[in-house]
């Protein structure tokens, strides 16, 4: 049998069992070839459509449905291509907001949040952002299922404050704002608390006066007691000016920009 023919009844015999995905390595020991002719199969299958690689040396069958978008959806192949990396992961901002049903547009990029810096991937018309974040390990995180197996998202409190924290990965604070008008059922009042309790200061500032702006006072009392501590005077916007802003004296914030959220 060909190197082809080999390489397509592999991709049967895996998606059979419910696999979608399999890394060169393991593709080389099943096809019993050389690793450059296995990749060579490999490649033309690619240029059918049939394979991308989002990682390399990581596979994943694209079936029929997918292949006008060129792969998988990242929901659907992060987790095992984090596993092949042997990065600790969770989907993040803009991307946890959609998977609890509480983003505005559905995001232009998948957003995961690792320890380190590390380049997008890009597949076909999926595109994936990273952001770093060194204490994610303490972030605590919800296991969604996916047609593809589990996936781990951040849960809504931790994701509201990373909205805040990284409000320029998250088209500026007028988007944030939108989000988390929609996010705020799911969020917790006593698990917000929590997870403020080890964020910088500055995101509780700007969240509090968020929800407080947003009229979801529940939530921005549960958070008060935090800012009381703040020795410093935040701005809502960190790359605007602060001088001749209004204060709010209760979140220790000069409110330098406008916040516009489409409601």
């Amino acid at each position: 049998m060909g190197n082809i023919a080999s390489a397509a009844v592999l991709l049967d015999e895996l998606v059979s069992s419910g696999r979608y995905h399999f890394t060169l390595p393991e593709a080389v020991r099943k096809l019993g070839r050389p690793e450059s002719a296995a990749r060579a199969a490999l490649r033309r299958l690619k240029s059918k459509g049939h394979l991308s690689e989002p990682g390399r040396g990581f596979f994943v069958i694209v079936p029929p449905e997918y292949r006008r978008l060129g792969c998988l959806p990242a929901a659907q192949f992060i987790p095992h291509l984090m596993d092949y990396w042997g990065e600790f992961y969770y989907v993040a901002l803009l991307s946890a907001a959609e998977n609890l049903g509480s983003a505005h547009q559905r995001p232009q990029v998948f957003q995961v949040m690792l320890s380190t810096n590390h380049r997008p991937v890009e597949c076909g018309q999926v595109r994936v952002e990273f952001i770093a974040r060194r204490d994610l390990y303490e972030t605590p995180v919800l296991n969604t299922n996916t047609p593809r197996g589990h996936l781990r998202v951040s849960s809504a409190e931790a994701t509201a404050l990373e909205l805040v924290g990284y409000y320029d990965r998250c088209g500026g604070l007028n988007n944030v704002a939108t989000v988390l008008a929609e996010l705020a059922e799911r969020i917790s009042g006593l698990a917000l608390q929590e997870e403020a309790k080890r964020c910088p200061l500055a995101w509780v500032q700007r969240l509090g006066y968020l929800l407080e702006f947003l009229e979801l006072d529940e939530l921005a009392t549960e958070i008060q007691p935090i800012v009381a501590r703040a020795r410093e005077e935040a701005t809502l916007s960190p790359s605007h000016h602060r001088l001749g802003a209004p204060r709010s004296k209760r979140w220790k914030l000069a409110i330098n920009v406008t916040v516009e959220p489409d409601l």
